[in-house]
């Protein structure tokens, strides 16, 4: 038999959490009950957040914003599509119209899947998450909170109650290949985001290694073409061959594997096409 909490209040929530580490918390469920209906999973427990109201608000603090993890895909393309781009395109390549009114990116970080859609953006901005427990509220930059396949920093007694993030200072993309072209886990993804006041680029891969990855070596590579040559200020084209190293680089970054989605081989090709792409489309627009 499950047993299912439902809290009223986000102390409540912690404390149930406290209390029953196993309880698996669900929000949206668009992860959790597929997996509970396929049998894939049966958690003894089940913390259902739905009632807690600050989980679904957001606000600003410290010129970022603070993202409540409750807060739906589609608000955030909605609400936020604005200030954070590169998350606003990745949200509306996530499922169908009612996923994305159900699912949220605490979901998708609790999952800590490879493959989850919300994750690219996140790290090529340097996103934080906050965790809380009873024991107080602490903050993990989002480079460090995936630690193996669907595994994350969390530990047992913590919720995800937030993410933070800067609003975008320049362009984002976000792209991805599926096996069709919507409402489908990715083959590979991939999110850049460009920064022209502190001359930084940003980069996350998707369903392409055990956890979302950084290419820090090709983010430091073009970062070092766009300086040489002087391109932040001058905003003129970049070679070719620049933009095709860059790909390269990307892909060398990823670690696949071959599975029933795609092959390795096939991800690393896909990777650097959607590098090249990402990268032109963001700079033509800064």
């Amino acid at each position: 038999m499950m047993e299912f909490l439902q809290p009223a209040t986000w102390s409540d929530a912690l404390a149930m959490k406290a209390a029953h580490p196993d309880a698996t918390p669900i929000a949206g469920g668009t992860d959790v009950m597929v997996e509970i209906n396929l049998d894939h999973r049966r958690p003894a427990s089940i913390i259902d957040l739905t009632r807690i109201r600050e989980l679904g608000e957001w606000g600003t603090e410290d010129g970022h914003l603070r993202i409540g993890a409750g807060v739906t895909y589609t608000r955030l393309i909605d609400e936020l599509g604005d200030r954070l781009p590169g998350l606003a395109i990745a949200s509306r390549t996530v499922g169908s119209p009612q996923i994305r009114n159900r699912g949220t990116v605490g979901g998708n970080l609790g999952t800590a899947s490879p493959a989850g859609d919300a994750h690219p953006p996140l790290l090529a901005v340097d996103a934080v998450v906050e965790l809380a427990s009873t024991s107080g509220t602490r903050r993990v930059p989002v480079r460090e909170f995936f630690t193996g396949p669907k595994r994350n920093a969390m530990r047992t007694d913590e919720l995800i109650s937030a993410f933070l993030v800067e609003p975008a200072p320049g362009p984002q993309q976000f792209s991805k290949v599926g096996t069709r072209n919507a409402m489908v886990i990715a083959v590979c993804s991939f999110a850049l985001a460009l920064d022209p006041a502190r001359r930084r680029v940003g980069t996350g891969i998707g369903s392409a290694g055990p956890t979302p990855l950084r290419a820090t070596e090709a983010e430091q590579f073009i970062e070092g073409v766009l300086d040489e040559e002087n391109l932040w200020d001058r905003r003129t084209d970049v070679s070719e061959s620049a933009v095709t190293r860059f790909g390269e680089l990307v892909a060398l970054a990823a670690k696949p594997i071959d599975d029933v989605r795609g092959t390795a081989a096939y991800r690393r090709h896909a990777l650097s096409v959607l590098a090249r792409r990402c990268f032109t489309w963001a700079w033509a627009a800064a």
